[in-house]
């Protein structure tokens, strides 16, 4: 029998188990594909305290490692799902340690909203436990997929401190980046709480980042391969500051090794026909059934009734990344419009504190709801019109993709992956699947939203533009390909002994000064 191509997939989310955003719906959804392809697929996880299982499924405990971590041995114990739904090439593993992860949330304190201070040594913990978790459990894989900088010191690991380490030596590495954002930036001694030598972090090393420690700049310096979430948004963050966010330099020094590719969404999970969470299931050849889903959302929401208005949906984090920034402004303006409006999110208390102000100045037009609510997200993408994503920066973006499968026309700011999956709509045209703006302004979002409630005016154009997007193909079967592409080209380039970083050596040879 032919050895199946062994994968770890390393992320701190994934659905069902632990969600902030839409990592964990790309991790869950790509593992699967990833194994349907044939492969053996592990899924490392941390042990959250507020973990969630599947109905039917159990945890059972596998090993127990010791960890080091601020130069001592801290224990992890690793438990490994046990659930009979689940494909047999695919497993999930959880990594438990109740001083990093026993404790409610996931990056941040839900009782201040802010960052725990330890997220350095927790994450630091969880990706040198991923690997002495494959070593206990007789895991090698041929490619170790790390995701986003909660699990990028995995590269800098696998190229250092276990460099000469037999187990992991046809080992290649791969890391996604889903948000510039976000980098993981901490202080200096979160070099030596990661186990790293104090010579490894000088000026313009890998690690170092205007004088603190950097995790997603080390991973990116290195992974074998590097991605991220659509192709316009690999260019736009090697094009400078307001996409890179200060590592656009270090990114077009990789250039040759970066690639873009698209998401997809798990399309078993988000399909109008089957969806149980809806008030009534359709396709493109029966949308009138939409609008029972519609009256149903409006009457959960204690919304009035109007079917000549529209009824536009967000589904969101509130942070300005997402275009909030916008929305504030322009509130008076969009919330006088004849529409009505339904959100879901939370985040910054900014915005969490300006939506429960502007629900309570117009009751009858917006209904914000506080937290992440997924049979409620299910029932708000079939039950609207419109769905608005004005986002500053969007490096794929899931609910636009959702948003056309269910017939729900997306409207959003021309930027990354809502770009390269939106195809703008104008009046009179043939083509479109959405509506879509360019300028970063309050102004430019109140145009699109009032070119939105027009098209409302006009059946036959809205029924032709839900009908293109619900045409589109948006499964994770093609990204998968991609990806296991890629996974056997990084393998083979290991194998081979190319592609590899010759800083190790430098530094030892030459001191970091020169490095």
């Amino acid at each position: 029998m032919t050895q199946r191509f062994r994968v770890a997939i390393l992320s701190a989310e994934s659905v069902p188990f632990a969600k902030v955003g839409g990592l964990a719906d790309v991790v869950g959804a790509l593992s699967k594909s990833i194994a349907d392809l044939g492969c053996a697929v592990s899924v490392f996880l941390p042990r959250y305290a507020g973990l969630t299982l599947p109905e039917g499924s159990s945890l059972e405990l596998t090993s127990e490692i010791e960890v080091p971590v601020r130069g001592e041995d801290k224990r992890a114990l690793i438990y490994l799902l046990r659930n009979a739904e689940l494909t047999p090439h695919l497993s999930f593993y959880f990594i438990a340690n109740d001083l990093y992860f026993g404790r409610p949330g996931i990056y941040n304190d839900p009782a201040t909203g802010e960052a725990y201070p330890d997220n350095a040594e927790r994450f630091a913990f969880y990706s040198r436990s991923c690997l002495e978790a494959m070593r206990a459990l007789a895991f090698t894989p041929e490619v170790i997929h790390a995701n986003d900088h909660q699990a990028a010191l995995v590269p800098a690991y696998l190229k250092t401190i276990y460099a000469e380490d037999p187990f992991f030596q046809m080992t290649a590495t791969i890391l996604s980046i889903h948000n510039m954002g976000y980098q993981g930036v901490y202080d200096p001694d979160s070099m030596a709480i990661a186990g790293f030598p104090p010579e490894y972090f000088y000026p313009l090393s890998p690690f170092e980042f205007w004088g603190k420690m950097n995790f997603l700049k080390a991973g990116i310096h290195f992974a074998d391969v590097i991605t991220t979430v659509s192709e316009r948004y690999a260019e736009e963050i090697q094009s400078g500051e307001e996409f890179g966010f200060g590592l656009q330099g270090v990114l077009n020094a990789r250039h040759e090794d970066l690639v873009g590719v698209l998401n997809g969404i798990d399309v078993r999970i988000w399909n109008p026909r089957t969806d149980r969470a809806i008030a009534a299931r359709y396709d493109a050849e029966s949308l009138e059934l939409k609008g029972v889903c519609k009256a149903a959302l409006l009457d959960e929401m204690g919304l009035p009734s109007q079917p000549d208005q529209p009824l536009f949906g967000i589904i969101s984090r509130l942070a300005e990344q997402k275009g909030f920034d916008l929305i504030e402004p322009a509130a008076d303006r969009l919330f006088s419009l004849p529409a009505k409006w339904v959100l879901l999110g939370s985040g910054s208390k900014r915005y969490e504190e300006l939506f429960a102000v502007l629900e309570t100045k117009y009751p009858d037009r917006l209904r914000f709801r506080k937290g992440f609510d997924d049979p409620l997200a299910h029932r708000i993408e079939a039950g609207s019109d419109f769905f608005l994503m004005p986002s500053r920066y969007e490096p794929c973006g899931l609910n636009q993709m959702m948003s056309m499968r269910y017939g729900t026309v997306p409207v959003v700011r021309w930027t990354g992956g809502l770009a390269d999956t939106v195809e703008p709509y104008s009046p009179g045209s043939e083509g479109g699947t959405g509506i879509v703006f360019a300028p970063y302004t309050p102004e430019a979002l109140v145009d699109a939203v009032e070119a939105a409630v027009r098209l409302y005016e006009e059946p036959r154009a809205l029924l032709r533009v839900r009908r293109s997007g619900m045409a589109r193909d948006f499964s994770w079967e093609a990204s998968a390909r991609k990806y296991l592409q890629l996974y056997r080209q990084a393998n083979a380039s290991r194998r081979m002994g190319t592609g590899f970083h010759k800083w190790l050596d430098t530094v030892q040879e030459t001191g970091p000064g020169r490095a």
